[in-house]
């Protein structure tokens, strides 16, 4: 069998469980994750295709700028639950 056809179909697995997964997740912790994941798996299939150019650009410009943004985004506008028991425990 022939390894190039192996790896695509595993990269290409990946890529589409993790993006499966980026829209059913309801954390968005773990949907930024894999998010990540599934461009990683996105910049390996550039590798695959003699483009590593575009494939250094995926990783640098979306897995290393908007994935952090979004993590960042997730961190600070995350509600802690266990603040958010305590004022429903004031409140009554």
């Amino acid at each position: 069998m022939n390894y190039e056809l192996i790896a695509f179909a595993l990269f290409a697995a990946v890529t589409l469980s993790s993006a499966v997964g980026v829209v059913l997740m309801q954390d968005p912790w773990h949907s930024a994750l894999l998010l990540g994941v599934a461009l990683l798996s996105v910049a390996a299939h550039y590798v695959m295709l003699a483009a590593e150019f575009v494939a250094m650009m995926q990783v640098l410009v979306y897995v290393g700028g908007v994935l952090v943004l979004i993590t960042f985004a997730v961190m600070l506008t995350q509600r802690d639950e266990t603040d958010a028991d305590a004022d429903e425990v004031v409140q009554a």
